[in-house]
């Protein structure tokens, strides 16, 4: 039995890559203190957690043998993460762009797109109320000759509040950012909800949400991505990241179709290790708790369930001794994977400790995310 057969995850994110680095930057900036918008939008996320190459040094963490390689089993975890990593990213980078025009009040502005050449008007409002809450400010980007349709033409919208204390929400739109690159992408939609207030303990800490990414032909690319929910949060030098990706086509083994990738994880910034936990359940499991997402359909367990009803003879020590690095959770170092099941030192004990208060969120609704724009 091959690795491929089993763990035939790896996923082609280049697509989601693409739309959100390059969805709405102007490449240009200005001082800070000529605006009032926010400069940080982001939690930083360790590299031995977040890596948006889908080969590279991972490969270091190959196990020899005849077993199910732990740097396959979690690849498409650090990838996840590092889309979620770099939509807020863009936001950050998206501000800095717009600084060229001064937001230092309230205003409205029409200016022409770097990258599709298209009429776009910004207009900032202050003391608006979004969602129940109350915001200093609001500054929408609309694409002009769209205004008219079903989505208001909208490209982006920030809420935020003017304090030492960042705090805000930015939804962006990459179709009618530039309309040229993302023309395969009309219908996704990003959210990213920054703050540094300490609503979950944190120092600081993000929720991204992204939705209606463009499935790839399931007969090229089943395990292609349409939707993604992730939280990170930065405490000290310690980022815990959760939440969900789901792969409506994906096929397994047996013929089962359709699951959710759920993810918990914790990553020290200055030493660069990190621990994960990963489960596969069904996309269309209608569950948050944490004992059914990350236990009931570990990687281990869903592994063996696949492999058993593929092989119902297989015996049971070869599928022991081939499924030996998948048991949780995965030991990571700047070079990838370290280990399966097995801390490889004390510092590793203090980031699997956090893992248990962490949970990822409901596979069906992530599924069924929609992001709406004021």
């Amino acid at each position: 039995m091959k690795t491929a057969k089993l763990v035939s995850i790896v996923l082609v994110m280049g697509l989601a890559l693409s739309i959100l680095f390059t969805a709405c930057e102007t490449n240009q900036d200005v001082k800070s203190e000529d605006t009032i918008l926010p400069e940080k939008f982001s939690v930083d996320i360790p590299a031995s957690i977040s890596n948006s190459s889908a080969g590279g040094r991972l490969a270091a963490g190959r196990v020899e043998g005849d077993t199910v390689k732990g740097s396959d089993i979690y690849i498409n975890l650090r990838t996840f993460i590092a889309v979620g990593k770099a939509a807020s990213t863009l936001v950050e980078q998206f501000i800095a762009g717009i600084r060229l025009y001064k937001i230092d009040r309230v205003m409205s502005i029409t200016y022409v797109g770097d990258d599709d050449n298209r009429v776009k008007n910004l207009v900032v409002l202050s003391n608006v109320s979004f969602e129940g809450v109350d915001w200093d400010y609001q500054l929408t980007i609309t694409d002009a000759e769209s205004e008219n349709a079903a989505d208001g033409g909208k490209a982006l919208q920030i809420f935020w509040n003017k304090s030492s204390k960042v705090k805000g929400i930015a939804i962006i739109k990459p179709y009618n950012c530039d309309r040229i690159t993302n023309a395969n992408a009309k219908d996704a939609v990003f959210r990213i909800d920054y703050s540094e207030f300490g609503e979950h303990g944190y120092d600081a800490e993000m929720e991204v949400r992204i939705a209606g990414l463009p499935l790839a032909n399931p007969l090229k690319d089943p395990y292609s991505i349409n939707s993604l929910h992730m939280f990170a949060g930065k405490k000290g030098d310690v980022v815990d990241v959760y939440g969900n990706s789901n792969h409506p086509n994906a096929v397994l083994l047996s013929g089962t179709t359709g699951f959710d990738w759920a993810f918990v994880a914790s990553g020290s910034d200055p030493d660069n290790i990190g621990v994960a936990e990963v489960g596969l359940p069904p996309s269309t499991l209608d569950s948050d708790d944490r004992q059914v997402l990350l236990k009931e359909y570990s990687i281990k367990n869903v592994l063996t369930s696949e492999i058993t009803a593929m092989w119902p003879g297989i015996d049971q020590n070869a599928l022991a001794a081939y499924l030996s690095t998948t048991s949780a959770p995965g030991y990571f170092n700047a070079n990838g994977f370290v280990s399966g099941g097995t801390s490889p030192g004390a510092k590793w004990d203090v980031l699997a400790k956090r893992l248990d208060a962490l949970s990822p969120y409901n596979p069906k609704a992530t599924g069924e995310l929609t992001i709406f724009f004021k």
